[in-house]
């Protein structure tokens, strides 16, 4: 097996609400919010790691913490070999240079007074890959490999629309040369259309490049197509992992499940929804037990006060695992019966 160029390993990340003026006059302490819980993944080089989840699942908590945005609280980050939480200055300037990360909202991260051929330009030049007198053409070169023409490097971030500023955002990414791009809901508040071409774009630079990438998306369909890999989360958890082609085609996990019946087939169709009872639990009060039992329609007693363990279950390609008490013991209970 490849070793991973990233491994994160039994991470944990808290936040403390303090309490409102209002909570405070009704007597309410702060509450602490468990945005990841014992979270783990790998990825290999020169794979996507796709991960799923609702909103508040922790998806871009986990990003952050690898970007050493957020201090996490337990757990460990390795990238390449090294020890991405105990690194300090210029060891921490470089894993940054490294790991390039694009968001959602790409006009948030581009400067709206700097013309974008200098905002592509500048961490380059900050990073001492190329000379201010370059930057001209160093800029140029990246605007055409995002697909926008040269001339482009003398206008305003406002003068673009949202795709054209993602196809910025992804060049100024690329300008450090990274090894592992980052992608937080980078397509999910455009159009289809833009979305597809996108898409395109970015498994283009993943093959050009020799990239590996994390691709966080609440759409199926695109996860389904970048990704080599998925990982499914639910509230602060992973609850099911494995190549993208075993899980979708043979979920594991009832919220697995429950994610791809919402969404339409090829043909149109849509499956109904199971039932769920309720909506989804605050993480302020995470329920004991498997965390995804009170919306579950397969819950048995067990799962009430048993948190499940990972339980790898038989695939194509091998290493897919769901933290059900359910769903992946059925093949195991079968095969054992067969004489």
């Amino acid at each position: 097996m490849t070793e991973a160029l990233l491994t994160v390993e039994s991470l944990t990340k808290r936040f403390a609400d303090r309490a409102t003026i209002t909570g405070r006059v009704r007597g309410r302490d702060a509450a602490t919010l468990i945005a990841l819980d014992d979270v783990s993944i790998a990825v290999a080089p020169g794979e996507t790691l796709g991960i799923v989840g609702e909103s508040g699942s922790g998806k871009s908590t986990l990003a952050r913490c690898v970007m050493r945005l957020y201090e996490p609280d337990a757990g460990s980050i390795t990238f390449d070999g090294q020890d991405v939480l105990a690194a300090t200055g210029a060891e921490l300037r470089a894993l940054r240079r490294a790991i390039q990360m694009i968001y959602q909202d790409p006009y948030s991260s581009l400067n709206p007074r700097l013309r974008i051929g200098s905002a592509i330009a500048e961490p380059a030049i900050v990073h001492g890959l190329i000379e201010r007198g370059e930057g001209d053409r160093f800029a140029g070169d990246l605007l055409e490999r995002v697909g926008l023409r040269r001339g482009t490097a003398q206008r305003y971030p406002h003068e673009f629309s949202g795709g054209q500023r993602q196809r910025i955002a992804i060049a100024r990414s690329l300008a450090v040369r990274p090894r592992l791009l980052i992608a937080d809901e980078a397509v999910s508040a455009l159009d289809v259309s833009i979305q597809a071409q996108l898409l395109a774009l970015f498994e283009e630079v993943r093959r050009d490049l020799g990239l590996t990438m994390i691709f966080i998306s609440h759409q199926l369909s695109v996860i389904s197509r970048l990704a080599d890999r998925v990982a499914i989360m639910y509230l602060g958890r992973v609850v099911e992992s494995g190549a993208t082609a075993d899980v979708f085609a043979d979920p594991r996990h009832p919220y697995t499940q429950m994610l791809l019946d919402a969404h339409p087939r090829l043909d149109g169709t849509r499956v109904p929804k199971p039932r769920l009872t309720t909506d989804t639990p605050s993480p302020y009060d995470i329920p004991a037990g498997c965390r995804f039992h009170p919306r579950c329609p397969l819950a048995e007693e067990r799962c009430l006060s048993i948190d499940p363990p990972e339980v790898e279950v038989p695939s194509p390609r091998g290493g897919h695992v769901s933290a059900c008490h359910v769903l992946p013991m059925q093949d195991a209970l079968t095969e054992a019966a067969v004489p």
